[in-house]
């Protein structure tokens, strides 16, 4: 019985196992593979690749084929009682400026007021562009950085009523609004602008209205509903000179469209009419020169010049950086030519204060043109800033 339990012993043949790790090459590679790799070293960079005495002085980044930003056109950045006042007034009533829309470098400047002025004086002289009907554009201009979109929100009904009482409290002497072009809309905002207007001229007669508007698609029965909403300044912007502005705008505006709005505002009785252009983008003189004499055909009464600026890389770029003497030149030139008044530097913009401060003036009859001149350049008379790194 015991022999039956024994397990039977089995005799296995001997068998020699050699285990290599998947990682180790083979005896017969390795010689090959070190000679390889040592040979690679020897071919490859040495220390004195690394160590080089000829050091550049400064390393470049970014793009530097493109014309760099000059000194006069470097800004500070915006701070004062003013600006933060009026920057909290416009979140808590909701309300957008093309200031900061817009990108606009004289944002510190117009919403500042006079340095050390009381917050009366502030107010009355700080300015600020409110947009209206949105911050979002039907139309997708290649200069500028407002949002776009073919179908924006719906219009606020409150807005007229709101923005005139905003304005109202503000105690500002002089107030610009403009707007996003709204093409989705069958008078193109019209009738909402023309209403804004009148609240505002209910609520507080003192205060002077500039109207910065859009082409509402040519139409010229809706140009003449803003026109006699009751406002002082007709301002819409050529942008460009005509062969330029179909690659400048948006493709539904046109140079002579534009025309024809400040032709035809000036027809309806607004006293003032005002335009803007760029320069910087590929202009020639001649070219500035005939818009200048097409806007002096239908009596435009202002004129501003300004330099380009690419507000962001997916914007059309800079053609060249225009020195501040031309812009003295051509100031010079507009008014030689019976323009009413020009403002025409680097950071001038359609809606810059000194402007405005001069319009002023003219409306109230304060003075003689000559006294409103003077104001005026004390106005700009530049200031002591910290320039901020482009």
């Amino acid at each position: 019985m015991s022999a039956l339990l024994r397990a039977p012993r089995i005799s296995r043949p001997s068998v020699a196992f050699h285990v290599r790790g998947l990682a180790t090459p083979s005896s017969s590679g390795h010689s090959a593979s070190r000679s390889s790799f040592t040979h690679t070293l020897s071919a490859g960079p040495s220390l004195d690749d690394f160590i080089r005495d000829d050091i550049p002085e400064r390393v470049v980044l970014g793009n530097t084929k493109g014309p760099r930003l000059p000194s006069f056109l470097k800004t500070a950045i915006p701070s004062g009682e003013s600006y933060t006042r009026i920057k909290k007034d416009l979140r808590g009533l909701g309300l957008h400026t093309v200031c900061e829309e817009a990108r606009c470098p004289n944002i510190g400047d117009c919403w500042g007021g006079n340095k050390g002025a009381t917050a009366a004086e502030g107010k009355s002289t700080a300015t600020a562009t409110i947009i209206l009907m949105g911050d979002t554009c039907t139309r997708g201009c290649r200069f500028c950085s407002i949002k776009t979109s073919r179908a924006p929100p719906p219009l606020d009904p409150h807005e007229p009523e709101n923005t005139a009482e905003a304005i109202r409290r503000w105690g500002l002497g002089y107030i610009v609004l403009t707007s996003v072009d709204r093409d989705d809309l069958a008078d193109g905002g019209a009738r909402h602008f023309a209403e804004t207007i009148s609240k505002i001229k209910q609520k507080a007669p003192h205060i002077l209205v500039e109207a910065l508007t859009g082409d509402f698609a040519g139409s010229l029965p809706m140009v003449s509903l803003v026109a006699k909403s009751g406002l002082d300044v007709y301002a819409h912007n050529i942008e460009t000179v005509e062969a330029l502005t179909p690659y400048v705008r948006d493709r539904r505006a046109t140079f002579r469209q534009s025309l024809n709005v400040l032709e035809h505002a000036k027809k309806e009785g607004v006293r003032i009419t005002k335009t803007s252009i760029m320069l910087g983008i590929g202009e020639t003189e001649n070219q500035v020169l005939d818009a200048l004499r097409e806007l002096r055909k239908i009596d435009v009464d202002v004129v501003t010049f300004g330099q380009y600026m690419r507000p962001t890389k997916r914007h059309m770029k800079v053609e060249r950086y225009v020195e501040p003497a031309e812009f003295e030149r051509w100031k010079r030139v507009s008014e030689d030519m019976g323009f009413l008044y020009v403002a025409s530097g680097p950071l001038v913009r359609s809606s810059y204060k000194a402007g405005e401060y001069f319009i002023e003036n003219v409306l109230r009859g304060k003075g003689a043109e000559k006294q409103a001149r003077k104001l005026t350049a004390a106005a700009m008379t530049p200031q002591e800033v910290t320039p901020r790194s482009a």
